[in-house]
């Protein structure tokens, strides 16, 4: 697995995009659309209509990397479908990469409250 090392953001377009585009039509996308900045060294997350493709970009310092992963199996655990983009800390993206429910993903020393 790629694990970014670091203090990232991690942002998840929710809707899918055309897996046609390259890494400046993704960064077109999180300037127009979402009003982030591509260079700000985010992670940006997309997925396709097939739930079992993603790409994400980041700018490194030098320049605009772009990764692109196909998972075999019944696919990514996406977000809900809607306009605009989610947050995910480091272990959800970390769970999400590897096709693993992210939601279910809390920080260290979270409790969740039992049911009794």
């Amino acid at each position: 697995m790629i694990s970014p090392a670091g203090n990232f953001k991690f942002y998840v377009a929710t809707k899918p995009v055309d897996f046609r585009k390259g890494m400046d039509g993704l960064a077109a996308i999180v300037l127009n659309e979402f009003e982030l900045d591509p260079f700000s060294g985010a992670i940006f997350i997309f997925r396709s209509k097939r739930a079992d493709r993603l790409k994400l970009i980041v700018w490194d310092g030098t320049g605009l990397v772009m990764t692109y992963k196909r998972i075999e199996g019944k696919g990514f655990e996406w977000p809900r479908i809607q306009d605009g983009m989610i947050t995910l800390n480091k272990s959800q993206f970390e769970a999400l990469f590897e096709g693993l429910d992210w939601k279910r993903v809390t920080a260290r020393g979270v409790r969740r409250p039992v049911a009794v």
